[in-house]
């Protein structure tokens, strides 16, 4: 059974109400974006809260928004955003991605998401977890994400995703659509030569060379040093 919480150095994410967990990939993707200097950063399908949590102790000042769907996760986001340090800088819309739209927010600085995909494999047979990791007509999809996106990032916004690779190049067929292109990529592997298991793509308006780079989860069965680097300032065991 998993665990009802996950304690990081500086925050608890509690999570028996969440369909998706705290998952190494996401932290990853929490400590990896670069949100230094944003003043607005929204999380979408924020879940647990973690990626808005994570902003919030990387980015002393930021104002971070997070929109949930679930009503129960975004009830457990909304605990974990209130007794945690940065509750006056966190903020949570229990909405829909559209209807949070239609609110016409101001531009946000950098857009962080983990969202929905598998478009093509099975559905898992509890519900709520088949709405948080596959995309489907009543749910979040590539297309709303993207046009979000290019709607309300600040002209020199990022907008930062974590995928499997398969579903990142459908990903990134419909944000060039949009005018948002890859910056940087951080491929993401347990150890070297494995398969890769996420990409983390940072996009934004501008047309230039992808800078990549690759991080090993475990090298010799242990944390690599790259991978206790970037987690340390969050892992208890780091």
């Amino acid at each position: 059974m998993a665990n009802t919480y996950f304690q990081f150095k500086q925050f608890r994410v509690e999570q028996a109400h969440c369909a998706m967990k705290v998952s190494t990939d996401a932290c990853v993707l929490g400590a990896a974006a670069d949100v230094a200097g944003a003043r607005r950063i929204l999380d979408v399908g924020t879940g647990t809260g973690l990626l808005a949590l994570m902003a919030a102790q990387r980015n002393p000042t930021a104002q971070i928004e997070a929109v949930e769907l679930d009503e129960a996760a975004a009830m457990q986001a909304q605990t974990n955003f209130t007794v945690s340090p940065w509750a006056d800088r966190l903020a949570l819309h229990a909405q829909s991605l559209a209807d949070f739209a239609a609110t016409q927010p101001a531009p946000f600085d950098h857009i962080l998401c983990n969202p929905p995909f598998f478009r093509h494999s099975l559905r898992p047979p509890d519900a709520r977890r088949a709405t948080a990791r596959h995309t489907a007509s009543d749910t979040l999809t590539f297309a709303e994400l993207v046009r979000f996106a290019a709607s309300f990032l600040a002209l020199q916004g990022h907008l930062s995703v974590l995928l499997p690779p398969p579903e990142m190049q459908h990903f990134e067929l419909e944000a060039s659509r949009a005018a948002l292109f890859p910056l940087t990529r951080l491929v993401l592997r347990h150890r070297a030569g494995s398969k890769p298991l996420r990409h983390i793509t940072t996009f934004g308006r501008q047309v230039q060379p992808v800078v990549q780079q690759e991080l090993l989860v475990t090298e010799a069965e242990v944390y690599s040093a790259a991978f206790k680097e970037l987690l340390g300032p969050f892992y208890l065991a780091l």
